[in-house]
């Protein structure tokens, strides 16, 4: 039998923990990498450069999003797409995230 309380911390856990992965990927994307060079790097693989700010904006606001709880169930959804677009750039690189370039391991 499922405690109601404790699967409503387990759920909060989750969403800010999955939130904060989002954010800190779109801010690394932004503080590091800059949008200029993240843009290139997207161009690189064969994405339109815009692409790379349409991710950026979507891993910040939607970490927040769900950091602070607000339309969980349709950030989820909206976000699976980009996670598709990263598993498909790892795809290539074989199953472990250790392996050169980044296995498709952690995106899936």
């Amino acid at each position: 039998m499922t405690n109601v309380r404790n699967a409503d911390y387990a759920a909060l856990l989750l969403r800010v923990s999955l939130g904060a992965l989002f954010l800190a990927h779109g801010l690394l994307k932004i503080f590091v990498f800059t949008l200029p060079g993240t843009a290139r790097f997207f161009e690189s693989l064969g994405y339109p450069s815009l692409l790379a700010y349409v991710v950026v904006a979507a891993e910040i606001g939607g970490g927040l999003a769900l950091i602070f709880g607000v339309f969980t169930r349709f950030v989820c959804l909206s976000l699976i797409p980009l996670m598709i677009g990263a598993l498909i750039v790892h795809l290539p690189n074989g199953w472990l995230f250790s392996n050169a370039n980044g296995g498709w391991e952690f995106p899936a």
